[in-house]
C-alpha cells in the first residue's frame, strides 16, 4: 500500500535499498513525500522520483534501515507462492 493523499493499493515490482517501483493507480506529485507499507517488511518513508502509466518510482534514504526494509520485502515475497 502506498500512502500519499489517500491510501492506495500498490504491487511491488522491484526494490533496493535506494528505492522501489510500485505498480499502482495512485499518482502523487513528483518529489512529494509518501509512505510505502509492505505487509511483512513494515513501513518506510519515501520520495516520488517518477510517475508513469503503470506506477511510480519512489526513493529511499539508502541507509541501513532502508536496506533492511528492502531485504525483508524481498525475503517475504520470495517465500510466498
Amino acid at each position: 500500500m502506498i500512502i500519499a493523499d489517500h491510501p492506495a493499493p500498490a504491487a511491488l515490482r522491484e526494490i533496493s535499498g535506494h528505492g522501489a517501483f510500485l505498480e499502482t493507480n495512485a499518482r502523487p506529485a513528483l518529489d512529494s513525500q509518501v509512505r510505502f507499507h509492505h505487509p511483512e517488511a513494515g513501513m518506510i518513508d519515501a520520495r516520488v522520483l517518477s510517475v508513469s502509466h503503470d506506477g511510480i518510482r519512489i526513493g529511499f534514504a539508502g541507509d541501513s534501515s532502508a536496506v533492511a526494509f528492502a531485504l525483508a520485502a524481498i525475503t517475504s515475497d520470495m517465500t510466498q507462492g
